[in-house]
Order: structure tokens, then C-alpha cells, then sequence
């Protein structure tokens, strides 16, 4: 006997008109849209009350939420980022973390070991690696000991304890032999990243060539414009098949600029991320990442010496910002965390749409992005 959930009087996110509908699911599969009658056979029934119903968000890139981390290494860190990701919209995220180069890297097994189970929010997707084949000079928050030079050896280590569960990991392309492991992740089907990195135009292009196709969290911890010296960024602005993530705080790229880039390399290249810190969901207050305090406040993360490590802006006040800033639509803003981040994850057959036979994982909105309801997986796992 199937598990049915019948979603009525909601608007969807694309549709022209305010019309409302309804979303039957069907065993945590979206099985109809559109008018359906309730009858015996459903198990529950949500009344949206006229809000909008989007895909449920996709956060690729967050370390922490709710007061933990994922370097925390336990299954209760990461029930705790899951349960604060669903309060703000999102249904799917990668365990953004490092690599220890003289630790045993446990995180790395329990972040594996967790993917896809019921965490009571969230869905963990797989791991995020940020280091450790980064360069040192643009390391950002990423200690020393979590950065070494790209080896075959090293990247065996890292792909036997994350037992095919990594999906995504930065790579500096400048740095010797980042070429061969870029080449590895590409054909192994994990998405090579750039970042953290002092490539120039030309080393980046070499990225690109290797296997690189996304970037992380674009104009942090990268060299700037230069006109006799482009450097990265503008390899990125001219490789159209490369996807990049912005964080649209305000804080670690100015609205001006995130207004630019938006304009420049186009929405359905941007998908936007948190960059989340344990702090994400918290009052304002000092938190540790990786043994060292930082501060969080209005949102922006730092370490003692004023670097900027992260944010505690969760995703869906961070589209509400990118909206602000760029003036773009509703449909284009929620694409840039639905949309765009299961087509770089090769899951969009699975996510990032509403339409049947995809994964039922669906957020309930307001105008300004706040959250009525989160279902994951046909589950309703926050309700305002």
C-alpha cells in the first residue's frame, strides 16, 4: 500500500499565474500536478494556504548548521545540520569539509556512511572536499595541515574512506600533478572544482581543459582582475561551459559585483550557496571551525584576524538578497539552488523541478522566501 501526500491550494514557483494547484505524491514521488480530489486513500493532506511551492533548495557548499559540523565527525552534527537546513527551504546538501593530512579523517567515513539516510531533515547528498590539494597563499580558513601537494597516492586514501561518496572537490589547478587528479575526479564522476587557488588565466584555462567544471565560491580566495594579468576570473567570465558558485550575503562580494557577474556569465551558470559555518541558524556569537574561535555577526564569519571564513546567512534569505541585488525574478533566483546545482551533480532527472517522477522533495514559500513547510522525500520535516 503506498504512503500518499496530497499538497493543495499552492502556487507553483514558474507558473505565470496565481492560480492555485495541487502536488500528489506518492511513496516520496511527485506522481500528479494539478487538481486532485481528496479521497480515502491519502495518508495526509497540507494545505499550502496559497503559498508557493518551489523544488526543495540544494545547498552544495556548507561546512555547519544548527551549532554543528561536519568535522564534528558524528552522525548527531549531521542530524543537526540536516534538521537546520530544512528550516530554511533546503532538502539536499554536500557535507562541505577538509581533509586532514595527519589525522585519521573519521569525519570523512561518517559523512559517508550517512549519505542518503534519514537525518530528520535534509537529505545528505555526499561530501564536498575543500582541500587538500589547494594552494597555501590562498587558503582562506583551511589550515596548514589540512594542504598538501596533489598525489595519486593521497587521492586513493581520500576516495577509499569517503567509499564513493564524494561528489565534489576543489583542486588548484597551478599546483604540479593537480592535472592527473583533476583528469581522476573527472572520469571517476566527481566534480573537479577550482578554487583556492593563485592559477592564472592560463593555468586556469589548463584547469578547465582537465576536467574542471564548476568553481567555487567565485572572487573568494581567488587573485582579482588585473588588466595585464587577468588571472582566473576572467577564464572563468569566457568559458561558458564552466558553473559558478557565488555567496550572495553581500558581504563576501559586493552587490555591484554580484550584479555584474550575474549579468555577465548568466543565471543559468551561478548557483548560489551558503558557505555555511556552525553559526548558520544561530544567534550572533563566537563558534569554533576546526579548533579555532570565530565570530559570527549580521551573518558573516571570522576568524580573530578578520578573515572571512564562511557565512551564517542560510539559502533561502540568501536568494531573497540575490533578488535585492540583481533585481531578478522569483523563478530565476530559486533555479540558482534547485535547477543549476542538481545539473552540476549529473541528479536532475531526480531533483531540481517539479514534475512527476522526481524526487517529492518540495519547500512552501512566502513572496519574500521565508518558509511555511519543507518536505523531503514525500515527508513534511518543518512546518512554520
Amino acid at each position: 500500500m503506498s504512503d500518499k501526500l496530497l499538497i493543495k491550494n499552492c502556487v507553483l514557483f514558474d507558473a505565470g499565474q496565481k492560480q492555485t494547484t495541487s502536488v500528489l505524491i506518492e511513496d516520496g514521488i511527485i506522481s500528479q500536478i494539478g487538481p486532485v480530489e481528496p479521497d480515502a486513500t491519502l495518508d495526509h493532506v497540507l494545505d499550502a494556504a496559497g503559498h508557493i511551492i518551489a523544488p526543495g533548495f540544494i545547498d552544495v557548499h556548507i561546512q555547519g548548521a544548527g551549532g554543528a559540523d561536519t568535522l564534528d565527525g558524528t552522525r548527531d552534527a549531521l542530524e543537526k545540520i540536516a534538521r537546520t537546513c530544512a528550516r530554511f527551504g533546503t532538502t539536499s546538501f554536500l557535507a562541505t569539509t577538509v581533509y586532514n593530512t595527519d589525522a585519521e579523517n573519521g569525519h570523512l567515513a561518517v559523512a559517508a556512511d550517512c549519505t542518503g539516510q534519514n537525518l530528520g531533515g535534509a537529505t545528505l547528498l555526499g561530501i564536498h572536499l575543500e582541500s587538500p590539494f589547494i594552494c597555501p597563499n590562498r587558503r582562506g580558513m583551511i589550515q596548514p595541515n589540512c594542504i598538501t601537494a596533489p598525489s595519486d597516492a593521497i587521492l586513493d586514501k581520500i576516495l577509499e574512506i569517503t567509499a564513493g561518496k564524494l561528489r565534489m572537490m576543489v583542486v588548484a589547478p597551478e599546483l604540479s600533478g593537480s592535472l592527473s587528479v583533476i583528469k581522476r575526479l573527472a572520469d571517476s564522476g566527481i566534480v573537479p572544482c577550482f578554487g583556492h587557488s593563485a592559477a592564472t588565466y592560463e593555468q586556469t584555462l589548463a584547469g578547465f581543459d582537465a576536467g574542471i567544471c564548476h568553481v567555487t565560491h567565485m572572487f573568494n580566495a581567488m587573485p582579482s582582475i588585473h588588466h595585464r594579468s587577468p588571472g582566473p576570473l576572467v577564464a572563468i567570465f569566457n568559458t561558458p561551459s564552466v558553473t559558478a558558485q557565488l555567496i550572495c550575503d553581500g558581504v563576501h562580494i559586493h552587490p555591484s559585483v554580484l550584479d555584474l557577474v550575474f549579468r555577465t556569465i548568466g543565471p543559468e551558470h551561478i548557483v548560489v550557496i551558503t558557505d555555511g559555518m556552525s553559526a548558520l541558524g544561530l544567534p550572533d556569537g563566537f563558534y569554533t571551525y576546526n579548533k579555532l574561535a570565530f565570530e559570527s555577526k549580521q551573518g558573516a564569519c571570522r576568524y580573530d584576524d578578520g578573515t572571512l571564513i564562511g557565512s551564517a546567512v542560510p539559502l533561502n534569505q540568501m536568494l531573497a538578497r540575490l533578488r535585492q541585488f540583481t533585481g531578478c525574478s522569483f523563478e530565476v533566483a530559486v533555479k540558482t539552488v534547485t535547477e543549476n546545482p542538481a545539473k552540476v551533480l549529473g541528479i536532475y532527472d531526480k531533483k531540481g523541478s517539479i514534475e512527476p517522477g522526481k524526487d517529492a522533495d518540495l519547500v512552501l514559500v512566502k513572496p519574500d522566501l521565508s518558509v511555511f513547510a519543507t518536505i523531503v522525500a514525500g515527508k513534511v520535516v518543518y512546518t512554520a
